[in-house]
């Protein structure tokens, strides 16, 4: 057997997330993940919110590794990934009304086209009062708040130029124009944050 698809971040900062999400998802009945990545989070948080459909999505390359964690993890309220790429037709109209949407480690790996048509997305599909919580870094008034975000940055700059630490000004003003309005933003480990939003 091939050895999983594995991130080192999301173990360490799952059970902070999963503190929100416990919370912010209680009332949530079918779940979107944007980005599933490895599935580490998808088998996590089905299990935290076990009357919430969990369905995952990331790109095509990304699918074999998610379905090979979703088998050995399984789960009845788990779903095999979509195909999802944020710019095209979101595949979800087959799908039961979605009420909540995560995502997490996404934003700085997008281009800022990309974000914004993340957030076209989320305000097609995501229906009113439904909840919405990406977590990430950000930056405040366009600085940094710790050194290692900073060096991050650079990192990400060197990998790909449409890559970036995004600010939450703007992340905020993107929502706001989707329907989305800030609930809460929670501080997370590594100078990282988890921004809840609620769909009016």
């Amino acid at each position: 057997m091939e050895p999983l698809p594995y991130s080192q971040s999301c173990e360490n900062n799952k059970s902070a997330i999963a503190a929100v999400l416990a919370h912010s998802f209680c009332g949530a009945k079918h779940v979107l993940e944007i980005g599933s990545g490895t599935g580490q989070h998808a088998i996590y948080f089905a299990k935290l919110l076990p009357q919430a459909i969990w369905q995952t999505s990331d790109q095509a390359c990304y699918h074999q590794g998610i379905n090979a964690r979703l088998s050995q993890y399984p789960s009845g309220n788990l779903r095999s990934p979509l195909e999802l790429d944020v710019t095209q037709p979101w595949p979800v109209d087959q799908l039961e009304p979605i009420d909540a949407i995560f995502s997490a480690n996404t934003l700085h790996i997008m281009s800022k086209a990309m974000v914004e048509a993340f957030f076209e997305g989320i305000g097609r599909h995501l229906v009113p009062n439904g909840q919405f919580c990406v977590y990430g870094p950000f930056n405040y008034q366009g600085e940094y708040t710790s050194d290692s975000n900073r060096q991050f940055d650079n990192w990400l700059l060197q990998q790909n130029p449409q890559s970036a630490i995004r600010d939450i000004e703007w992340i905020v003003k993107l929502a706001a124009a989707q329907g989305l309005e800030l609930v809460a933003d929670h501080s997370m480990p590594a100078n990282n944050r988890l921004l809840h939003f609620n769909k009016r």
